[in-house]
């Protein structure tokens, strides 16, 4: 995720002189995924045992657990975890063509014969590591990182017979079979609709056009449930509006639907299309808005005010369920700490970790927007790099110009985020304004009354839209998420589903001038965004 990022935003982040810290962290990771694969048909998958491992509560320092190494071979093979680590091999090579070409062809090399491996012997990696399967377990199987790795290779070595895989297997393996409301770790296959989706749009699809189409037909799925315009299932929200996918780490599948939102809003912009197999039209807009939704309730723009991103704002997880922050340092207190010791002294302890981990996101929240903030709570507080990695895309890509209504998004979150992923910048600006903080019309809204009728509640918010900036602002669109009534002092694009722009009676803002707008509905408070606009 971390090289897709660089891939698609690798301008932005070397704007702000983030790319070579983003660089860094790709070269760590795969650095080591290199010593992993020391022959064609071998890759060591798991070092450690996850049950051992749990039964200690130790810093880095002082592990006394078993470190025994497990692999996956030709006769204990492992598809899924041979092509995760060949689609990650490949992007990498992309990341490093420029800047460090020998090292890209390396990567290129390992990622080939991954991909043969995985492809040639057939299997699930917690099938061979049985160990692994406790923790994380392949519940999806092996057929979408096939296919995963196949698009990675294929845009990495410019090769045909990469894309004719992912074409001939289509329906093999599951690419135009499975419309998925989630992006994962495990779960690649919204991953690869999006990346043929692209090569669709742009018009390199080839003889490949019609099983390609079928793709899109997946991509799209996944994209309208996130907006909610889906002919089958939506994707699920809290009551706060954070999509809820799974108990088990929630914040997971919130910072990849961000990703793939903004990434999708992209492509369709730059080939000049838009989504077509939604319930209603859809503007683009729209799924920036979505994206950008989710990235200011990660930051706090939620029930609880609270950011589960560590170290941005002013209220964050204090008991983050991981050893190193959460035990005092080594260089401070060198004496050995035991397995038990930890627990006893640590674990349980009520104090704030005293080494905060800086741009980390923890589990997150449940399906009622609750959040408990204890080490034991490891469902909500567990971090992972995961959680952490898509996010470098879409703040890079919020940095050149996006729509946010969380003011707090600023230079603190930059520098969280850039500790956790060896940094990422992000500031906010129009799309037609790159050089603007914020976005320059500004969203005011409040409740004004209530009352009872029929059994039901009913609600009345009067809001504005204020001009915020030194410029004149024209062809303003703005996106609406969960209004559930009429509203007045906004004319509807009826071509775009949910987005609003000026009254008839005006075409224009001037600086520091507003106008106001109305509506009523049973809910709370409507969702705003600022979408497309134009500085004069």
């Amino acid at each position: 995720m971390l090289s897709w990022s660089v891939l698609e935003y690798g301008s932005q982040l070397q704007s702000q002189g983030q790319l070579q810290y983003s660089l860094d962290a790709i070269k760590w990771g795969t650095d080591y995924l290199i010593k992993a694969h020391p022959s064609p048909n071998f890759l060591y998958g798991e070092v450690g045992d996850g049950d051992s491992d749990h039964l200690c509560w130790q810093r880095p320092e002082d592990m006394t657990t078993s470190r025994t190494a497990y692999a996956i071979t030709p006769q204990r093979p492992g598809s899924d975890l041979a092509g995760e680590t060949a689609a990650a091999m490949a992007a990498a090579s992309l990341a490093f063509r420029s800047s460090n070409p020998s090292y890209s062809d390396e990567l290129l090399l390992h990622a080939r014969q991954l991909f043969t491996f995985a492809d040639t012997y057939r299997g699930k990696y917690d099938s061979s590591i049985p160990q692994a399967k406790k923790y994380y377990q392949s519940t999806s199987g092996y057929d979408d990182e096939l296919l995963w790795a196949a698009v990675w290779l294929h845009e990495a070595s410019r090769e045909d017979g990469y894309l004719k895989y992912v074409a001939d297997n289509a329906d093999l393996l599951g690419g135009t079979g499975w419309g998925m409301d989630q992006f994962s770790w495990d779960n690649k296959y919204a991953g690869v609709q999006l990346k043929v989706t692209k090569l669709l749009l742009n018009g390199k699809a080839g003889d490949y056009t019609s099983p390609f189409q079928r793709y899109q037909e997946k991509a799209e799925y996944y994209l309208c449930a996130a907006i909610h315009k889906n002919h089958g299932l939506q994707m699920p929200k809290t009551p706060g509006g954070m999509y809820w996918i799974f108990y088990w780490n929630p914040m997971q599948y919130v910072t990849t639907a961000a990703f793939l939102l903004t990434v999708g809003h992209d492509y369709y912009s730059s080939s000049g299309q838009q989504l077509s197999h939604c319930s209603s039209p859809v503007d683009n807009a729209e799924l920036l808005a979505a994206g950008n939704a989710q990235v200011d309730y990660i930051l706090g723009n939620n029930n609880r005010r609270i950011s589960y991103l560590v170290g941005f704002g002013e209220n964050y997880p204090q008991r983050v369920h991981h050893r190193a922050s959460s035990m005092v340092a080594f260089n401070k207190n060198s004496g050995f700490i035991g397995c038990k010791d930890g627990y006893a002294n640590w674990y349980n302890a009520q104090t704030p970790n005293p080494n905060l981990l800086v741009g980390a996101v923890v589990g997150g929240p449940d399906q009622n927007d609750n959040f408990i903030d204890q080490r034991d709570a490891y469902l909500m507080t567990e971090p992972a790099i995961y959680n952490t990695a898509p996010l470098v895309g879409v703040l890079a890509r919020l940095q050149a110009g996006g729509s946010t209504q969380y003011a707090e998004l600023n230079q603190s979150a930059v520098s969280a985020v850039r500790s956790a992923t060896q940094q990422s910048k992000i500031f906010h600006g129009g799309s037609h304004a790159p050089h603007l903080a914020f976005p320059p019309v500004r969203v005011v809204q409040k409740l004004q009354e209530e009352w009872s009728y029929g059994g039901q509640r009913y609600f009345k918010y009067v809001g504005s839209l204020e001009n915020s900036s030194r410029h004149t602002v024209s062809s303003l669109t703005v996106v609406i998420h969960r209004l559930y009534g009429p509203l007045w002092g906004l004319t509807p694009q009826q071509t775009n589903g949910n987005s609003y722009t000026f009254p008839s009676h005006t075409k224009a803002l001037a600086p520091g001038q507003k106008i106001d707008f109305t509506y009523i509905h049973h809910n709370e408070e409507a969702q705003i965004f600022v979408g497309r606009y134009t500085l004069v």
